[in-house]
Order: structure tokens, then C-alpha cells, then sequence
């Protein structure tokens, strides 16, 4: 399912929620269950598809991702290890609120790390991961004004994972892995509540930019490109800070219950996960 493009800035579309049971997730044969089941958790928090601060039972996480008990609790042990979701005994699962000054410390120790990898990977990339990352970047521009934040992101976790790959420093995913979701999750919102187009826009240049650096080996403007971005995920949380609902960072602030429950509402502007 295609979501329909952002609009300008001021105008910002909003993301479409799927069914509970996410029946649009793609059919994956030979798969680990407990990481795929983590992959869609994730996914499902980067979407704020569950919202910010919700209480939510194991058993619905099974539904959304379509997948059983024991890989969904292994997968829940893990993301309530990297503090994307909170393990409440005998209370079930919260996940973790937007919490605005502690993500920009994150992004700052994000930055530093985000540099090794992206010098390693310079260093130590095989033909078949420049081939890989040639494709990412094709997609990135071909997607043009029709991408949605859902397809961005998508291509963004992929480079992302691409990138430690390549670094030959696995040890990092673990570290890297829960940063850049908590930092797709400030974008998410950011892009779907305030900036829209323009400020999608300006995500995909920065990538790029980067993408473009490490192609050519140039680890220096690689670094730099990778420390712009980061500084623009900081102006972004200044933004939430200055302009968002705080009930969209942490549902336990709103008055109303509007949004209420573990799931975000219908909105348009968005794709399902991609497949």
C-alpha cells in the first residue's frame, strides 16, 4: 500500500496506520524468527504506529507483526535491553516515551560513533557492498517528491545497516542499531507533524551527501556529511521541543486521550512496511 506524498512544510501530512494485525508485511521464508520479529517491533516504534509512552501487551505486538509467542518475548527482551520498550512486571510492556533532552545527549554520542563506522566501512568495503550501496542511492533519488516517510525510512535502515556491515565492527550494531531507530522516530514525528516535503527533503540531501562521500572514499567529507545530519536531527528535536503536541512525545501527557491506547490513529500520507 502507497502512501500519498508529504506536502509542503506547514502542511505536513500525517502517516497512515495499518490494521493491527499489519497484514501488509511481506512473506519471508528462512528467516529468524526472533530477529524478524524484531525488525517489525521496530519498525512499529519507528512509525509510532505504537505510540510514544503506551501501555501494550505482549500479545498485541504478536498480532501486529504477525508472528508467536516465544520469537515475539525473545525480541521483546532485547528492544527493552536497547530502552525502546519498558518491561513492566505483571503490567506488560510501555514503550519508551520521546524524551526530547535525553535524545539529544543520544545524538551527540551518536555522532562520534556514526564517524567510525562510516571511516571503517570507507576502509574495508567490497565491491558487493559499493554495488549495494549504488542501488540504495539510485532508490533514494528515483523516489523523488512521491516518497513517503515509511519508504525513506526503509532505505535509511538499510544504509544504515549496510554501512556496519561493511565496517567489519558487528560489535557496533547493538550500539548503532537502537540509536538510529530513536533517531528515525524524532524524524517520523518531526517530518509528519511539522516540516513535511521540505524537511524530507533536506533528509534525502544529507544522505545522499554522504552516500556520494563514502562512493568516492573521501572519509574526511564523509565524516562531515555524517555529523551535518546528525546536527539536523538536533535542530529537528529543538523544533519538537518548540512546536509538538506533548502528547504525541508521551502519551501519559495528553488530556483529552484523542490518541489513547497503544496504536496510532488512521492518518494519511504514509506507506505500510514496505515490502
Amino acid at each position: 500500500m502507497q502512501g500519498r506524498p508529504l506536502k509542503e512544510r506547514g502542511k505536513a501530512a500525517k502517516p497512515s496506520a495499518t490494521s493491527e494485525a499489519e497484514s501488509t508485511w511481506p512473506i519471508e521464508h528462512g528467516r529468524d524468527l526472533t530477529a524478524l520479529a524484531y525488525e517489525r517491533i521496530e519498525a512499529l516504534f519507528v512509525s509510532m504506529r505504537i505510540v510514544p509512552g503506551a501501555e501494550i501487551r505482549t500479545q498485541d505486538l504478536q498480532a501486529m507483526v504477525g508472528i508467536g509467542r516465544t520469537p515475539v518475548h525473545q525480541a521483546v527482551r532485547r528492544l527493552a535491553a536497547e530502552t525502546l520498550l519498558e518491561i513492566r512486571p505483571r503490567n506488560g510492556l510501555r514503550v519508551a516515551p520521546i524524551d526530547l533532552s535525553r535524545e539529544k545527549r543520544l545524538a551527540e554520542l551518536r555522532r562520534d560513533l556514526d564517524r567510525f563506522v562510516t571511516a571503517a566501512a570507507i576502509r574495508n568495503m567490497t565491491s558487493n557492498d559499493r554495488a549495494a550501496l549504488h542501488h540504495l542511492k539510485r532508490k533514494l533519488e528515483a523516489e523523488g517528491p512521491a516518497m513517503t516517510v515509511d519508504s525513506f525510512n526503509f532505505i535509511d535502515k538499510s544504509f544504515d545497516d549496510l554501512l556496519i556491515r561493511a565496517s567489519g565492527e558487528r560489535f557496533l550494531e547493538r550500539v548503532l542499531s537502537p540509536l538510529h531507530a530513536i533517531g528515525r522516530r524524532n524524524g517520523y514525528l518531526h517530518l509528519t507533524h511539522i516540516s513535511g516535503l521540505d524537511g524530507l527533503s533536506r533528509t534525502v540531501e544529507r544522505h545522499v551527501a554522504i552516500m556520494e562521500a563514502v562512493l568516492a572514499g573521501d572519509a574526511e567529507r564523509a565524516c562531515q556529511a555524517s555529523d551535518e545530519l546528525i546536527q539536523f536531527g538536533i535542530s529537528m528535536l529543538v523544533e519538537l521541543e518548540e512546536q509538538i503536541d506533548p502528547a504525541l512525545l508521551d502519551i501519559r501527557f495528553s488530556t483529552t486521550h484523542s490518541v489513547a491506547g497503544p496504536f496510532a490513529p488512521a492518518r494519511a500520507g504514509s506507506s505500510a512496511p514496505p515490502e
